[in-house]
């Protein structure tokens, strides 16, 4: 099938993207070339530039269409608008040319008599490395019978003079006569019946190459891309997917609270039903097959991708509809040997107005101005913080004064999340209800500098910007690795100078991604109607409660694995003191009340006490699933606070019977040397053990018989102290002596450069620093 006027998607590749731009001229490439790799693209047909063309000439359009833009300037919305509106109406009142007509009906036959298909739109400049134009044109779905066809290809033609695609093409310096629109025809998958999505073959907040990330929501995609819901997310490791491991090491559940569905011949939202609310709208095993997919588009294409699927509600299939290359992050990815990384760190706090997802990772300040559709847009000035229930691309053309973006709705791949990461401004998404708490004229601070999570604060608060380095960084005399806590901000972390994770925080994970105490979850059917309607809605989408908390523990874990594999990541065992427990949910009803829980149950006395044991079993599965289920064995287990050398045998031989036993698979057991009986009788801990880990905060406390928490006595807490020096000293002697790794961990050399220095004197082997002080040690120890 190739008229001049329509050619088949079999018959188009890359190299036809003049011919039918962009979009078609990828779906063509992926059908050609990729269907055995297992990659599925809906067959259709797609009309022609020259098609488009002749059909403006037919009609003596293109002379109007020209002078009527190039007397308008885009900076004036209203005028925007109103010549938009013109010539869309010119394109849908005129008449296709009789034989274009009549190509359009017999492909549209050879397809199928009455089939529902999709008409996409795809323009010759579209989906360019450095533009991708996303949603400037119109897509129709569920199009049936050969007039509707007629009728929606002039739809899709006219949508090339949206106000958003108009002004999108002055900005970036394209000639309204140079682009050319072609209509992509293809048959219609019926998500509506099941769940769409969009993915991208990176992160899409730090630029980490090495994952998938998947959204997913019930019904049609446009929920997704317009950002009316929030939908499920996933992210699947690249490195061990390609080794067979099922590598998904991260999942979050969305609301999904809206979808869009096809009933009686129209498009319509509903409520999504509560069930399917609380369920995740994707196997694994579907996760995992877009994934694949991912990669292969990923591989051939030689570049990031950004891709919309759909699956198909009644033959079950996952199918790509588009792909196109990403074209933010690609811009801006930072090689990690030089680890330029700008990193914006607010110096204040004040009252969080409202939260909600965090849409890259700067910060922004300004007066709020809440509006309720695009006829407002001109009441934004520049500097102002855009408030509103969500954008379409219909906003685009303000959307670049603003400072900040805050919406009700929406997830990481909605439009405003999509055009803020373009224009390099912050965006807090998905916050439910900032319309009606953010008062139009208050000055609010925009933060996505703190995590997953973006926060609205009161008033104009102080920040600033920090550039962590910028020029390639020569290898410094010791392994300088990383203290992370927050899986959140791994993938940025990891892009930083660093030789691993030297200090993962288990509980960290507990706090920030479970949120409800391990002996709650096991024994949950006991609880009261109250605290298990509390956990309910944190624990759907698990099989049990119990299997809640060992997977979210898993996917901490193995996010932080994945973001610096294959670099070692010690991941410290659970150190929460008594007091700490019982502030997680249910954890009051079994902590003890102690008088001093920094020295009460903690570290490895926990493991072993009968109170807490069936649930410190739980964290041992969590890591044999990271280290032996999904393929991390860069994963290394280190154990705190261990008081006696009977302790440490005892919790290294509870650790073998959970399937942890040192040496097997190559499992590194790390111990924590911060009491002093670690460093008086090292060389027999040292038996049980791979090495050392100095947790200096400890070691000080313990040394100096000082509260490191009372702020009373804070300025005798010193770890340069003499006493703890000669500790140190001894610990790393002890650790070479035997032939074992010895590393610091605590906050001593990220707070005090000239410890970091003495510490690489006396023969340290590994330095863990918090990541905002990594970059400037290693540069003044390379250069030392």
């Amino acid at each position: 099938m190739d008229s001049g006027t329509i050619v088949s998607l079999d018959a188009v590749s890359m190299a036809d993207v003049a011919r039918v731009g962009g979009k078609n001229a990828s779906l063509g490439e992926m059908i050609q070339h990729l269907t055995g790799a297992g990659v599925r693209v809906p067959g259709g047909f797609a009309t022609t530039a020259e098609a488009f063309r002749d059909f403006l000439d037919h009609n003596q359009l293109r002379r109007r269409i020209r002078e009527r833009l190039l007397a308008l300037d885009v900076t004036d919305v209203v005028a925007l608008a109103d010549v938009g509106a013109q010539i869309r109406g010119w394109v849908e009142g005129a008449e296709l040319p009789h034989s274009f007509a009549a190509d359009l009906r017999a492909a549209y036959h050879a397809l199928g008599d009455n089939l529902a298909v999709a008409v996409r739109s795809s323009a010759t400049a579209e989906d360019l490395p450095d533009a991708s134009f996303a949603g400037q044109q119109e897509t129709y779905l569920n199009v049936s019978g050969e007039d509707a066809l007629l009728l929606y290809i002039k739809k899709v033609f006219a949508s090339l003079y949206t106000d958003r695609a108009i002004a999108y093409r002055v900005h970036h310096g394209f000639e309204h006569d140079v682009v050319a629109l072609s209509a992509g025809v293809q048959r219609m998958v019926r998500s509506d019946l099941a769940c769409s999505g969009v993915l991208f073959t990176l992160d899409t907040e730090s630029g980490f190459r090495d994952v998938v990330f998947i959204t997913a929501a019930y019904g049609l995609g446009e929920t997704i891309v317009q950002g009316a819901v929030n939908p499920d997310e996933f992210y699947v490791h690249k490195p061990m997917l390609a080794q067979g491991y099922p590598a998904i090491v991260r999942r979050e559940r969305g609301e999904k609270a809206i979808r869009m569905v096809w009933r009686d011949g129209a498009t319509l939202i509903e409520n999504t039903p509560t069930a399917l609310q609380l369920r995740f709208a994707l196997t694994d095993a579907e996760v995992l097959e877009l994934a694949r997919q991912a990669v292969a588009i990923e591989r051939h294409y030689g570049r990031p991708m950004d891709v919309e699927w759909a699956k198909d509600g009644v033959s079950g299939e996952l199918f790509i509809v588009q792909a196109r290359p990403e074209t933010i992050k690609a811009r801006q990815l930072h090689s990690p040997s030089i680890g330029s990384v700008e990193h914006y760190v607010l110096k204040a706090t004040s009252k969080v107005r409202i939260s909600g997802r965090a849409i890259g990772q700067k910060i922004g300040a300004g007066s709020v101005r809440v509006i309720a559709s695009p006829a407002q847009m001109n009441q934004v000035q520049t500097g102002d913080v855009l408030v509103t229930d969500m954008t379409d691309p219909d906003w685009e053309p303000v959307m670049k004064r603003a400072a900040a973006i805050v919406t009700n709705r929406g997830g990481r791949t909605c439009h405003a999340a999509i055009v803020a990461r373009e224009l390099g401004i912050p965006a807090v998404v998905g916050t439910a209800d900032a319309t009606t708490e953010l008062k139009d004229g208050e000055v609010v601070t925009v933060s996505c500098a703190e995590g997953d999570t973006g926060k609205v604060y009161a008033g104009r608060l102080a920040f600033e910007v920090e550039t962590l380095a910028s020029t390639t960084l020569p290898e410094p005399p010791v392994k300088l690795m990383m203290n992370v806590g927050n899986p959140e901000r791994a993938f940025e972390f990891a892009q930083i100078p660093n030789h691993g994770v030297g200090l993962a925080r288990l509980e960290f994970i507990i706090a920030r991604m479970i949120g409800v105490h391990p002996l709650a979850l096991l024994n949950y059917a006991g609880l009261s109607t109250i605290l298990r309607e509390n956990m309910d809605l944190r624990v759907a989408g698990y099989a049990d409660p119990v299997m809640f908390y060992v997977d979210k523990l898993a996917e901490g874990i193995a996010t932080l694995a994945a973001a610096f594999w294959p670099k070692p990541v010690i991941v410290r065992l659970s150190d929460f003191k008594s007091n700490e427990y019982a502030h997680l949910l249910g954890g009051d009803l079994y902590e003890p009340k102690e008088e001093n829980p920094m020295l009460g149950l903690r570290g490895a006395a926990r493991y072993l006490s009968p109170l807490f044991r069936p649930a410190f079993e739980l964290e041992c599965r969590a890591l044999k699933q990271v280290r032996e289920v999904l393929g991390f064995g860069n994963v290394e287990v280190m154990i705190p606070f261990v008081r006696t050398v009977e302790e440490c045998a005892a919790v290294v031989d509870l650790l073998a019977a959970n399937g942890l036993r040192r040496g097997e698979r190559n499992l590194r057991l790390v111990m924590m040397c911060e009491i002093p009986s670690n460093v008086l009788l090292a060389d027999d801990f040292l038996q049980h053990v791979d090495g050392f880990s100095i947790g200096s905060n400890d070691l000080t406390q313990l040394t100096l018989g000082i509260d490191r928490d009372s702020g009373l006595i804070a300025e005798g807490f010193d770890e340069r102290n003499p006493a703890v020096k000669k500790l140190l000293s001894e610990a790393i002697a002890a650790c070479k002596r035997q032939g074992k790794s010895i590393g610091i961990c605590g906050q001593g050399p990220s707070d005090h450069p000239d410890l970091a220095d003495w510490l690489v004197e006396q023969g340290i082997g590994s330095i863990s620093l918090n990541p905002d002080s990594i970059v400037a040690t290693w540069k003044r120890l390379a250069q030392a």
